[in-house]
């Protein structure tokens, strides 16, 4: 993982080591464990590491599970089983919100001896009723005076069960009439009769965010609370609560704009809608967004890495177009990937003057730009298969494939030319025969003829059967942030995001590829064995890149 470049909270926390040469920098990514984790997660990710170890400091991994109603241990090792794809494990320890419950319970205590926090029995809409407009003043709750005694009764009670979910609050005594609404007496804790999935049934109140994670950070020594734009307007909140509880260690949050993909959806709750009513092939279907996605479908953490560092760190909104991680992986593929021959839509072609029963071996390359990884032998025999797409019975203009007539290359082998159709009783291509010159095979014609086209093949003796799965964008529009009013999501579903090839035709040795590795389809694109269905591949990225790369 190469070190980041300067970008705008490595001058804050510059200018904070001036002042303090002594801080050990400590980060930390807070994930809730209640979905997968998407590329917009990668970006948090990718700050927080690279942050800790540009200043040689800690990272921690906390799950926010402060909401027993929406987690679940699968979650819970998704999102570890990621940091660990990501080689981001985390070398300030893995710690859990829920591990913090009692450390609340006492702070809220202690708000509230202080008169800085009270019970409220106003229920959900009376709340927002009472909290005002952006251009209007909240009101003071009626029960906003209690006293210390009885709201510390009451608090007690909430925590021994004796209320019903949703019929009181602990809110912190803040100022109704604040510019920021998050300061408007926000709740710190809620009634959820739910059995938490690390702490069963032991609480039936809950911390909000907003008042668990500063003590989550303080307590760990965060020295950089780094976390998305959204909360920037909770500052205040944070802020409020490190210093009327009264930590010496005082956390410092920043924002960093989220990272909003063309083409794509980073919403939870909409991916998990997606998994639930069957319209994807679960959270890591390699049309999600999903990091388990990426990696089904063939992306490397190298290539997320590098497009969240060109898509850069700022506080402005934007979005960034999915053909540069497109070009991420092409441009780390291209190199990497070693070539292997796959034809998609196969036709029958038999080299009439070959010998039958003869088999010959050519060494194709693994990799042109690698010489140094060697070759690789193909069999040649009398049959074998071209795909459709290199054969045109009509060509059009300035067709050098396979036509009537025509003489072609086939690849690293033999030039052959085209002597006959047979087609079956549907007017369908069934059979193309060809004569070979057979002094060709990798080297010129010895007349100075100029053979101009090359196309892949394979021994229909010596190849082996496969599915293969094209994928492209899950939603047709660009910015899903712009669908109009009275519009969902589903109605930008792309009717066309998948397509699976069947009986496609592949170099035997691929059957016993590992799913970590990638190969080149010689002039097909790249693509990588599919972890949940057998002998099936998944094209990663298509050969053509049309991303201009911005200097």
């Amino acid at each position: 993982m190469e070190e980041v470049r300067s970008n705008f909270i490595h001058d804050i926390i510059d200018e904070d080591l001036k002042i303090n040469p002594d801080l050990k920098i400590h980060t930390r990514f807070p994930p809730e464990p209640n979905g997968y984790l998407h590329i917009g997660s990668a970006k948090a990710i990718w700050i927080n590491t690279m942050t800790a170890k540009k200043y040689n400091g800690l990272f921690n991994l906390r799950y926010d599970d402060t909401n027993p109603a929406k987690e679940d241990n699968e979650y819970v090792e998704s999102i570890y089983e990621d940091l660990k794809w990501l080689g981001c494990e985390p070398t300030g320890g893995v710690y859990y919100g829920s591990d913090y419950f009692d450390k609340c319970y006492e702070y809220a205590i202690k708000l509230i001896k202080d008169g800085k926090a009270y019970v409220c029995d106003l229920n959900a809409d009376e709340m927002r009723e009472y909290r005002g407009t952006l251009t209007v003043p909240g009101k003071n709750s009626p029960y906003r005076d209690r006293t210390v005694e009885e709201n510390l009764d009451l608090f007690e009670r909430m925590k021994n069960g004796e209320f019903a979910d949703g019929t009181k609050t602990l809110r912190a005594k803040i100022d109704m009439s604040s510019s920021n609404m998050n300061m408007r007496d926000p709740a710190i804790y809620r009634i959820v009769h739910t059995d938490h999935h690390r702490q069963g049934n032991k609480w039936c109140i809950y911390p909000l965010y907003d008042y668990a994670h500063p003590i989550q950070d303080a307590l760990e020594g965060i020295t950089h609370s780094l976390c998305s734009i959204e909360f920037e307007n909770h500052r205040p909140l944070y802020e409020w609560v490190i210093d009327n509880i009264g930590f010496e260690n005082k956390p410092k949050q920043r924002e960093f704009a989220r990272l909003n993909v063309t083409h794509t959806v980073m919403s939870k709750r909409y991916l998990r809608q997606l998994v639930e009513t069957g319209l994807v092939d679960g959270w890591d279907d390699p049309r999600m967004p999903t990091l388990c996605g990426l990696r089904r479908r063939g992306y490397t953490p190298s290539a997320i890495f590098d497009f969240v560092s060109r898509a850069g760190v700022a506080k402005a909104y934007s979005v960034v177009d999915y053909e540069l991680l497109e070009h991420c992986i092409r441009e780390e593929l291209n190199d990497s990937a070693e070539r292997r021959i796959a034809i998609l839509h196969p036709i029958k072609v038999v080299v009439t003057n070959y010998p039958e029963g003869k088999t010959e071996y050519f060494d194709l390359p693994n990799n042109p730009a690698h010489p140094e990884i060697g070759t690789r032998k193909v069999a040649f025999t009398r049959e074998l298969y071209i795909d459709a797409d290199d054969f045109a019975e009509v060509p059009p203009p300035k067709f050098f494939r396979m036509k009537p007539g025509g003489e072609v290359r086939l690849m690293g082998a033999y030039i052959v030319k085209c002597e006959e159709i047979i087609k079956d009783s549907y007017g369908n291509i069934s059979e193309i025969r060809c004569t070979a010159d057979l002094e060709t095979g990798n080297g010129m014609p010895t007349d100075g003829r100029k053979v101009k086209g090359t196309i892949h093949w394979l021994s229909s003796e010596n190849c082996s059967e496969a599915t293969v799965m094209s994928y492209d964008f899950l939603f047709d529009i660009e910015n899903t942030a712009d669908i109009p009013e009275g519009k969902t999501f589903d109605d930008y579903l792309n009717a066309n995001s998948v397509t699976k090839i069947e009986g496609a035709k592949i170099e035997p040795a691929l059957q016993s590829a590992n799913p970590s590795d990638k190969f080149q389809f010689v002039r097909c694109g790249y693509f990588v064995k599919d972890t949940k269905h057998e002998n099936t591949f998944n094209r990663i990225v298509g050969l053509k890149d049309s991303y201009v790369v911005k200097k």
